[in-house]
């Protein structure tokens, strides 16, 4: 070979390893596919905001902020029965059952459906003043619903006042929390969480037994009280990780950016759908338990039980979702959760049966709240998560908006309570196969990736 030849050569062996060194997926792809895609299945999936700290101090005291606000808003939502039954044989007796429903709608609707616009705030601005004049909005309607003796004034307190200031308070606190975690994400999300089960245990025992002690005025600003002092505690400990792009124009191209993402649209639909089934469980459970002939003492306890089950749930989900991927435990766990409408609720009205349906469905489904997040930012930049996360809660609003008045519908049809548990259990079922579908796309059919 003359030298001429061999520099040739030379320069050739140095552009490949010079190749090589900067893609190396490439030269594994084409040398180790076979071991590429074994190791494809065991490596875990970092998702956005890896630079997390994933601990200390400072984020486990956003983590108690946030489940202050969980506490607060969703564990709040959870007492609506309680108004529900009040409204309906004291206050607001004059009025059908139909109509007094359209105060925990509105509640549902403002409370998510106000996702955009707040989340495009705190993408800009952060969560301070979010937090700030929500804890102030939300007190001040729950104060002045404990002084309405009229509809509109307890639409415009409760259904209202309230709802809007509990979305400016919880989403923010959500998104601060995710950003301080990228490995231990689902299990600070599912600790968050047990906020509103707790509350959820809690508030609606606590009410019923306040109403009938000190009337319904004092048991609101009883309620508001305990409130007040967790919101202050999470004003002082909730900060973000990363400090708001304040620079940054919001363009129509932006907000149009998420929905020509097809793993983005395939979830979003996937939790509309599973919110329709997710609803009609929550509201109606206790209504069936009663035309059931259920004990009265015991119905009242139906609600805190699936909240029970729920806390273990979402810490099992989230715990359990870092581990072996957030994609994989939702689909599993929400799979779960409509089974046991079709297989438990739907075959079987025996008191026994609905305690257990309420105590397995609340441990199930409890990952659909918890994991919402995590799912989200798993296909999306941070620095778009606020606005993203807001458009999926308006969608699930939209959910709870029109819940009651098509599960109503079904209920007053020939089809009956058969129709609405046939109902809710397969949209629990297809809205879970809408995110398995984004799964696959993204993992393509290997069973054991962890995503």
């Amino acid at each position: 070979m003359s030298s001429s030849e061999q520099a040739s050569t030379i320069a050739e062996d140095l552009s490949i390893k010079k190749e090589t060194e900067a893609n190396p997926q490439t030269d594994n792809s084409n040398t180790n596919a076979g071991s590429s895609d074994l190791d494809a299945e065991k490596a875990p999936f970092n998702p956005p905001g890896s630079d997390a700290p994933d601990g200390g101090a400072a984020a486990w005291l956003v983590v108690f902020g946030a489940w202050c606000t969980s506490f607060c808003s969703f564990g709040w939502l959870n007492s609506v029965g309680v108004f529900q039954e009040y409204y309906e044989d004291t206050l607001l007796s004059d009025y059908s059952a139909g109509t007094i429903s359209w105060i925990p709608s509105l509640q549902i609707f403002f409370m998510m459906g106000m996702g955009p616009v707040v989340g495009a705030i705190y993408d800009r601005y952060g969560p301070r003043h979010l937090l700030f004049f929500g804890s102030i909005l939300h007190i001040f309607g729950i104060m002045m619903a404990s002084l309405g003796t009229e509809y509109y004034q307890i639409i415009l307190a409760q259904g209202l006042c309230s709802a809007i200031g509990v979305s400016a308070i919880f989403q923010p606190s959500v998104n601060c929390t995710a950003g301080w975690f990228n490995q231990n994400r689902g299990a600070a999300l599912g600790v968050l969480f047990t906020g509103s089960s707790i509350g959820g245990i809690v508030l609606p025992i606590a009410l019923t037994h306040l109403i009938n002690e000190v009337g319904f005025g004092w048991s609101m600003r009883i309620c508001a009280f305990i409130m007040l002092f967790l919101l202050i505690l999470a004003n002082l400990t909730i900060r973000p990780y990363r400090p708001p792009q304040q620079t940054q124009k919001i363009t129509w191209a932006q907000l149009a950016k998420p929905f020509r993402e097809t793993q983005f649209i395939l979830i979003v639909i996937g939790f509309f759908l599973f919110s329709y089934g997710f609803f009609a469980v929550v509201n109606y459970l206790p209504v069936q338990a009663v035309s059931t002939g259920m004990n009265s003492n015991l119905v009242q306890y139906i609600v805190p039980i699936l909240n029970a089950g729920s806390l273990f749930g979402r810490l099992f989900s989230g715990f359990l979702g870092d581990k072996l991927g957030r994609y994989n435990i939702f689909i599993v766990v929400c799979y779960l959760s409509g089974i046991w409408i079709l297989a438990l609720w739907l075959p079987d009205t025996s008191t026994a049966a609905l305690i257990a349906f309420s105590a397995l469905f609340g441990f199930f489904s409890g990952a659909y709240v918890s994991l919402i997040t995590p799912l989200l930012i798993q296909i999306s930049p941070m620095a778009e998560i606020g606005f993203r996360t807001g458009i999926v809660l308006f969608l699930i609003s939209l959910g709870g908006l029109t819940t009651n008045p098509v599960n109503g519908a079904i209920i007053d049809s020939s089809a009956g309570w058969s129709g609405l548990k046939i109902f809710s259990g397969v949209l629990c079922l297809a809205g879970t196969s809408f995110v398995l579908v984004a799964r696959i796309r993204q993992t393509g059919w290997k069973v054991l990736a962890r995503f």
